[in-house]
């Protein structure tokens, strides 16, 4: 594994990029398996890494050092801790549909039957708590262009995609994605701190009709 670059973060954090998403899955369960009372958090997002650590036990130069050694060395196979969850969605509660399929030239029967077939990764959390970016999508349904202009309001559960990522509407905000359908799961919670899904973890849409959106509307993963 190559390690392209590991650059400051602000002064509290080490920002490393690598050629692929699967290294920095595997680097970041390294670093945490490190376990150094230092570490604060990691956080992986595609092929970056940003470790943050306290300033007051150690200084930058030192986690650098640590961090390059432990890739110069090579890393062990170290596997993410990862799981498997499939995501009831339905898209019956889609918005733009009919978008997607005219960009992309399939029925939206096609549309659906794709989004389904595939297994994302979670490479990243962002935007809103718990938002998962999953990737990829299968390439008949990659370049659907964001909304020319966001929606003020998006429900909490929408199921979106643009370009070549689908993600998971976790609150209700504006937002620019085209929405296929919707997930009736509660799938955050911050007073809890309720966060099911973690970058390195698979996920499989499954289609149900709007009678069960409502039989399972606010259950948990």
């Amino acid at each position: 594994m190559a390690m392209l670059s590991l650059q400051p973060l602000g002064d509290q954090a080490v920002l490393a990029s690598f050629a692929a998403e699967s290294d920095a899955l595997r680097w970041a369960a390294a670093v945490r398996r490190l376990a150094a009372p230092w570490l604060v958090d990691v956080v992986q997002a595609y092929r970056s890494v940003a470790v943050y650590f306290d300033l007051e036990q150690i200084a930058f130069a030192e986690v650098a050092q640590i961090l390059d050694d432990l890739t110069q060395a090579g890393l062990p196979d170290v596997s993410p801790q990862t799981r498997q969850h499939e995501i009831p969605c339905c898209y019956e509660l889609q918005l733009d549909l009919s978008r997607i399929a005219a960009v992309t030239g399939l029925t939206e029967e096609e549309v659906i039957c794709l989004h389904t077939a595939a297994e994302y990764t979670v490479y990243a959390i962002g935007f809103c708590p718990g938002f998962p970016y999953l990737g990829y999508l299968p390439s008949p349904l990659c370049g659907v262009p964001r909304l020319p202009a966001p929606r003020l309001r998006v429900e909490a559960g929408s199921v979106g995609l643009t370009g070549r990522q689908t993600g998971i509407y976790t609150e209700t905000r504006p937002g620019g994605w085209n929405i296929i359908g919707r997930t009736p799961l509660e799938l955050v919670c911050v007073r809890d701190g309720y966060f099911p899904l973690r970058t390195g973890d698979r996920v499989r849409f499954v289609r149900i009709d709007e009678a069960a959106f409502r039989r399972l509307q606010g259950k948990r993963l």
